[in-house]
């Protein structure tokens, strides 16, 4: 099991800024769980306690019943900024931490074959990041994370820094290899429309110090509505169901007086 737990979890830094307040917030087995909130209230610190990048001033937070102290094999990180080398191949980036792991060249060379094809750069295995576009270099960073086969997948902002066609694409790629390989997710995000469209569930904080104002329930609705049947995100966004929620998420962080933020 991977369930990822915040248990009345607080962060306070240097003493003085108070960033996070009693957060409760479950991440089941296989559940993919976004986070928006006003800016500055507390969303990325949530995901570094998670990481193991930070630890919590009070409460405790668990991954799959062990409390995280500091970051494992079991959790791969997805940041906004690509963060390849930019020395590497394609596949050289990929196979970078199953080398690490001290894989046989063998099993290593498989699984980086089979992530590159999943992310569908196969003809791109021996390409360099800068000649790559930004989706690219992203979706390679996603196949890196993948190819440990980690039980939780932890994604700051991951499209933050693509444009808004580039984005829609990857965020139906996402949805594609999310239900061809399940991971549990802790997704962060200032978009409403990207949390609705990826998460089962949304979590809305407040704003600082930051507290979980409510959850919403995105996939009861969009199981019930047929999503699936939508190929095209923009026709997803047209359903009377995804309006609905978009503007209940909407109204939620308004009433922080904050907008939505990093």
């Amino acid at each position: 099991m991977s369930c990822i737990r915040f248990e009345q979890v607080d962060k306070t830094f240097g003493g003085a800024v108070k960033a996070l307040d009693g957060v409760d917030l479950t991440v089941a087995d296989r559940e993919f769980v976004a986070i928006v909130g006003a800016s500055g209230c507390g969303k990325t610190t949530c995901l570094r306690l998670a990481a193991g990048f930070e630890a919590p001033t009070g409460g405790r937070v668990t991954v799959g019943g062990k409390a995280v102290t500091a970051p494992g094999p079991d959790r791969a990180v997805v940041f906004q900024q690509f963060a390849l080398f930019p020395w590497k191949t394609v596949a050289q980036n990929i196979a970078f931490g199953l080398r690490n792991k001290g894989m046989p060249a063998s099993e290593r060379d498989a699984r980086v074959a089979a992530a590159i094809g999943m992310i569908g750069l196969s003809a791109y295995a021996d390409a360099y990041p800068h000649q790559l576009s930004g989706g690219m270099q992203q979706r390679v960073a996603i196949a890196r994370a993948y190819v440990l086969e980690p039980e939780v997948l932890l994604m700051d902002e991951p499209f933050g820094a693509l444009d808004a066609q580039t984005r829609v694409v990857m965020q139906e790629e996402l949805v594609r290899l999310a239900r061809k390989n399940p991971r549990t997710v802790l997704f962060i995000t200032h978009g409403v429309e990207e949390a609705v469209y990826l998460a089962d569930r949304v979590a809305v904080m407040t704003r600082r110090p930051g507290r979980i104002k409510e959850i919403v329930d995105v996939k009861a609705i969009r199981e019930a509505e047929r999503w699936e049947d939508h190929a095209r995100i923009e026709d997803v966004m047209d359903l009377e169901s995804f309006v609905h929620l978009r503007t209940h998420i909407w109204k939620s962080l308004r009433e922080e007086k904050g907008g939505v933020g990093h």
